[in-house]
């Protein structure tokens, strides 16, 4: 009895470490993370990393391998076709992570990115389903889980790109565009782009006899759906400081620094968060016991 109770004094405390971790992280990078600098780069890895020992915990190590391997060869495809011709996105070049290692044209951290909020737009698109991850040979889930997962991520990029490319100047859209200087092609190759590592993804997947659920399975979604909303939040700061002044795009348009963080926080408001408390509350409703413990 007494070595019971330690033990579950043990997995308490363990379980208050983690949570209070991933609070932590969160916080800061909805504070930080919203202009690129080596500490938005960190924080980037990071997460990209925290996706994969998601993903691991929840599908095991092989099927996780799968999903990297996919996303990375379908992005870094698209990346440089996309920055080498226009085709997909746009006329485009990245200036964020110009130090780091590069697949071809397009710096190590873009894929990484890709995968990992990827990942957790893929999670929360299945929760929205029914948790359809695991039911994807049912209900024409194994097309349907793709194409809203591929919608959910591009939500992010809807957000996060004006801002991103226009005031921090993360890449650079040579011929601008109407959406406070970046183009409607670029959310068309977004959607593309993920619906593709989706789909193949999902197919994959479907393929496999069996992926045990994780025992504590309504704590994991849970944590993907608050990295997927607080990479959102991260746009209050910005606004919430109320920046002033005038920012031009490559083209030399001129745009007001207040109105795209004023837009992009509405944005993220009717999309991205909305998306999250629907997300929630799903799970909510089909976990009514919910259990906070993650390991």
């Amino acid at each position: 009895m007494m070595l019971q109770g330690r033990c579950y004094l043990s997995s308490h405390w363990r379980e208050a470490i983690i949570w209070s971790l991933i609070a932590v992280y969160l916080a800061l990078g909805a504070l930080y993370a919203w202009d690129p600098s080596p500490f938005t780069l960190w924080w980037a890895a990071i997460g990209c990393a925290c996706a994969f020992i998601h993903c691991v915990r929840n599908y095991r190590f092989g099927n996780a391998l799968a999903l990297l391997a996919i996303c990375l060869v379908v992005s870094f495809t698209t990346e440089n076709i996309g920055s080498a011709t226009g085709l997909i996105f746009g006329r485009y070049h990245f200036e964020v992570g110009a130090a780091l290692p590069h697949v071809g044209a397009i710096s190590i951290i873009v894929g990484g990115v890709w995968f990992g909020m990827g990942y957790f737009a893929w999670i929360v698109a299945s929760t929205i389903l029914d948790n359809a991850d695991r039911r994807l040979n049912e209900n024409g889930n194994i097309v349907l889980l793709p194409i809203v997962a591929a919608l959910v991520m591009t939500q992010w990029d809807f957000v996060m790109d004006a801002p991103m490319a226009t005031i921090s100047k993360a890449w650079i859209w040579h011929e601008g565009g109407a959406v406070f200087g970046a183009p409607l092609t670029n959310y068309f190759g977004w959607l593309l782009t993920s619906w593709l590592f989706y789909q193949g993804f999902a197919f994959y997947l479907a393929s496999r006899r069996s992926i045990p659920v994780p025992t504590r399975e309504s704590a994991y979604r849970l944590v993907a759906i608050l990295f997927y909303a607080f990479s959102g939040l991260t746009h209050l700061t910005p606004w919430l400081i109320d920046q002033s002044g005038d920012v031009a795009d490559a083209t030399g348009y001129v745009w007001r620094v207040h109105d795209i963080r004023e837009a992009t926080v509405a944005a993220m408001l009717f999309t991205m968060f909305f998306t999250s408390i629907i997300a929630a509350a799903r799970l909510a409703r089909t976990y009514k016991k919910p259990s906070t413990q993650i390991i």
